[in-house]
């Protein structure tokens, strides 16, 4: 297992370590083009490696919801889940969250670029190698009180041991929450089956181009959801195995939002 924090700037260039396929990308995030309290963040991009090189439109929606949301991720502590390129955690550590970035241990290249970008932006946060469904002394020291996720909805195989993970750092700070983007797929109903079997309920369901600005929202393709997630019952186990609990229900969402989507938008 290996873990560690850093800090130091790396040396980069427009093609880091050589590679032609490999690039820099720069990520703006202010509240108008005068602001003096905005700041970008530089990612490194591998094009022709897996899925966790690149960034996609799901990861800077979050991103961006992390810093519309910034007074709120100040001085928390932050997991990042699936981290990737690791846009969305890096921005909440810029806004002053205590962040740990993590991705699957069997994505070597993955991690080590997590840690490439964070030293590049000069950022303390620490990188674990955390694979879901694996109970390890790394998840047992982790004590998030938001939870972030971007695109970690889009394998279905993986979305039990997702879950059971989600779960488990929730119970281990009441009051915790898990906040996630992804592409509206299918796949909803093994959500809502697996949301009720770890004990979960869905709080916030909005549009990620209602808070996105204009100008960032005509470059993400597709349909993308925002979601807040919280244990449907912080003093109970997240599994019930309560006979009279109901088998599946769809996403319990406030109503006292005014851009929560109903839940049948998901089907």
């Amino acid at each position: 297992m290996d873990s560690d924090v850093g800090g130091e700037a790396a040396t980069t260039n427009n093609s880091p370590d050589g590679d032609q396929m490999t690039t820099i990308s720069l990520h703006f995030f202010s509240d108008d083009a005068d602001d003096d309290d905005g700041f970008s963040i530089q990612i490194i991009e591998n094009m022709k490696e897996d899925y966790g090189l690149f960034v996609w439109p799901s990861s800077i929606a979050l991103a961006e919801y992390v810093w519309q949301q910034r007074s709120r991720f100040s001085g928390t502590s932050v997991v990042e889940l699936g981290a990737g390129t690791s846009l969305p955690g890096l921005v909440a550590a810029k806004v002053g969250a205590e962040v740990t970035l993590t991705d699957d241990f069997n994505r070597v290249e993955v991690l080590e670029n997590i840690r490439k970008v964070r030293d590049l932006n000069k950022l303390q946060c620490t990188v674990v190698e955390l694979t879901w469904g694996v109970w390890d002394a790394h998840i047992f020291d982790l004590h998030p009180q938001i939870i972030l996720g971007a695109d970690v909805l889009y394998e279905t195989s993986a979305f039990d041991n997702l879950f059971s993970t989600v779960a488990f750092l929730l119970q281990k700070n009441p009051g915790s929450v898990f906040i996630t983007t992804y592409h509206n797929r299918s796949g909803h109903h093994l959500i809502e089956f697996l949301m009720v079997k770890w004990g979960l309920k869905c709080i916030k369901l909005v549009d990620a181009f209602s808070f996105m600005p204009s100008d960032k929202a005509a470059e993400l393709g597709g349909n993308i959801q925002l979601a807040e997630i919280v244990l449907d019952n912080p003093q109970g186990r997240a599994a019930s195995t309560d006979r009279s609990a109901p088998k599946r229900h769809r996403f319990s969402l406030s109503q006292k939002d005014p851009v929560t989507k109903s839940a049948d938008s998901m089907m």
